[in-house]
């Protein structure tokens, strides 16, 4: 059965079927084919794969990021962000990266991250003499941090899977989050220098100060939803409902850009969203089902273990997998099918789970920033209208960059586990 359902994905994935789809048709065949188990069991498998109350997360930090984007929030990061350093060489790709590390505290998704912010700063960027392929593949590197630092819709669904505590997870995004949104920075300012762009004025302590003020609100929402989950108050679950009220609360009442009128429209296009994430989870879970009945898992674990037994050249080995991977699959789907395979593995070498969480969703987030799927890529192309091969050779340095510090992050742990090991133990 391994080859037919393998076989079947491969070659839906080739002529160009969508992902949800191939894992769902790949596992019906591989049923119908070489099992006497009867058809309707697939549906059941697929409909207890989203029957989880920690999966309410997802529609519901989706829902508090479109609230908050439509409530003026990104402009205020962005207007913030360039107050602080719209003034340094390579300062508007800074503000880009900087709004995106700032929105990805509220969104906890790349692809609204990127949409939210991009929409806002690659015009910037071209108006400030950017080249439309640079000012793209800053935008996307930049929204790729949305699924690191949290909360993270990804994470969620690695600690479902895996049983890692998403609290846990969401301290061990913080810090790889800050270093990788450096190191775009960093990036961004080697670009700047070499291609002469101008920047901006250097902003006084007061408008700084008013920026800060303006931007507050948003600024402090990541504090209070990892707060209430460090205190006991809430589970990541019920911080994600309390996000959707902070986000409503401070769209219709604080900064008052948010009309009733337009909830309507929010509610649909998150619940559009959602629907084609947990139909993507439903699809998946099957697939990932039908590979552990017949036991594939442990088979690519035997031979993983058979080419090597060092613990840091199987996480390397793993990450490179991943790494390829996240190319071709949805972060999602490759998280449910790949979590059951890698995660046995993991624990077995004596891997900090945490840690391997968090890496696991970097590892998936650098997929986000190369073609053919390359989401954030994709969403960044779109608004700055040129072609995804436009981008290729501008995106390389920052996925360079990922991978180095990918490296890091494998070599030093505690930089990942120092945090959720001083709060939560």
């Amino acid at each position: 059965m391994a080859l037919v359902i393998l076989g079947s994905m491969v070659l839906l994935f080739i002529i160009g079927t969508p992902i949800a789809f191939s894992l769902g048709i790949a596992s019906s065949i591989a049923l119908l084919v070489k099992s006497d188990l009867p058809l309707l069991i697939l549906f059941q498998r697929m409909f207890t794969g989203t029957d989880s109350f920690p999966l309410m997360a997802i529609p519901f930090f989706m829902l508090a990021g479109e609230l908050m984007n439509t409530g003026g929030i990104s402009k205020r990061l962005v207007k913030f962000a360039e107050s602080l350093v719209g003034h340094i060489a390579g300062g508007l790709g800074m503000v880009s990266v900087i709004g995106a590390m700032f929105f990805a505290g509220i969104s906890g998704a790349a692809a609204a991250d990127t949409a939210a912010i991009g929409s806002i700063s690659i015009p910037a960027m071209i108006r400030g003499g950017y080249k439309k392929n640079i000012a793209a593949s800053i935008q996307a590197a930049g929204g790729s941090i949305g699924v690191i630092i949290p909360p993270s819709i990804p994470m969620v669904l690695f600690g479902v899977i895996s049983g890692v505590s998403i609290g846990k997870l969401f301290l061990g995004g913080f810090v790889p989050g800050i270093i990788i949104g450096l190191g775009f920075m960093l990036l961004s300012y080697i670009i700047a220098k070499k291609e002469g762009y101008k920047t901006l004025e250097r902003s006084s302590i007061k408008n700084v100060f008013t920026s800060f003020k303006d931007a507050l609100w948003a600024l402090i929402m990541p504090f209070i939803i990892i707060g209430g989950i460090l205190a006991g108050i809430f589970t990541p679950t019920e911080a994600s409902v309390v996000a959707v009220i902070y986000g409503l609360i401070a769209g219709l009442y604080i900064y008052k850009e948010l009309q009733w009128k337009d909830i309507p429209e929010i509610l649909v296009s998150s619940a559009i969203t959602t629907s084609t994430i947990m139909f993507l989870i439903a699809t998946a879970t099957g697939f990932a089902w039908i590979l552990t009945s017949e036991q594939i898992p442990q088979q690519i674990s035997t031979q993983l273990l058979n080419l090597t037994t060092n613990p840091i050249s199987l996480y390397f080995l793993m990450m490179v997998i991943l790494l390829i991977m996240g190319t071709f699959v949805e972060t999602s789907a490759a998280l449910i099918v790949m979590v059951p395979i890698f995660f046995p593995i993991a624990q077995q070498i004596g891997l900090d789970p945490v840690h391997f969480g968090v890496m696991f969703v970097i590892a998936l987030a650098t997929g986000m920033l190369t073609p053919p799927l390359g989401i954030c890529l994709f969403i960044s192309c779109n608004i700055a209208k040129i072609q995804m091969s436009d981008i290729i050779k501008a995106i390389g340095p920052f996925v360079i960059m990922m991978i180095s510090l990918m490296v890091l992050l494998i070599l030093f742990p505690g930089i990942v586990t120092f945090i959720p090991d001083f709060f939560m133990g």
